[in-house]
């Protein structure tokens, strides 16, 4: 099973904590064996092959917000809005080719991620990309237990549909303005997987 990258030395901690635990304290090791379990699993990076063409979901989790909205970078757009919870899959990943043109980190609160309010007034790392299809918005939004927001992309940089952006760690949500005129091929309710789901495509094209 791949480990996504951030994880490795929480992971190293709780493994020499579990290791010394079986040497000094075999009770303590009791209780550290499923902790490490836990959090093996919760930095898992599965390879995924999306299910066909269009934009691919940037998050695992639940779709808890679809609705017409105005984005200051993606224009009219459709606002899709992903929960994710704490044993989701945490990598994220891009929904199309194209190019980073914006990078905005604005802090904040720490509402419940899946309250729709939190997109306008939590923590949140926001990403403009320019894609074939038009511009789209991507924004990370730290969660009630989310304690980090990852985003390894700069300015300028060229990316790949599916490509491995980011994560945030812990139970959280990931908003994605897609263009007004797009297709959805999802809805409210739904369960979405990083780079496997297709949330909709372009009038013009098969997906």
């Amino acid at each position: 099973m791949k480990i996504a990258r951030e994880g490795y030395p929480l992971i190293a901690f709780t493994a020499f904590m579990f290791l010394g635990s079986l040497f000094f304290s075999p009770g303590v090791a009791f209780f550290l064996a499923p902790l490490l379990g836990l959090v093996v699993w919760f930095f898992r990076d599965p390879e995924r092959v999306p299910d066909g063409e269009g934009f691919l979901s940037p998050a695992d989790g639940r779709i808890v917000e679809i609705l017409p909205a105005v984005h200051p970078y993606a224009g009219d757009s459709v606002k899709i809005g992903i929960f994710m919870n704490p044993l989701s899959v945490h990598v994220n990943r891009m929904p199309a080719d194209g190019r980073v043109e914006s990078l905005e980190y604005i802090p904040g609160k720490k509402w419940m991620a899946f309250e729709p309010k939190a997109s306008e007034l939590n923590e949140r790392m926001c990403i403009g990309l320019s894609t074939p299809h038009g511009p789209v918005c991507l924004v990370q939004v730290a969660g009630f237990l989310a304690r980090r927001i990852v985003c390894r992309l700069s300015r300028g940089q060229r990316v790949e549909r599916g490509e491995r952006f980011g994560m945030i760690r812990l139970g959280s949500r990931v908003d994605i303005w897609l263009p007004a005129e797009t297709r959805l091929a999802v809805a409210l309710g739904e369960n979405v997987f990083a780079g496997k789901t297709v949330l909709g495509g372009m009038p013009r094209d098969d997906f």
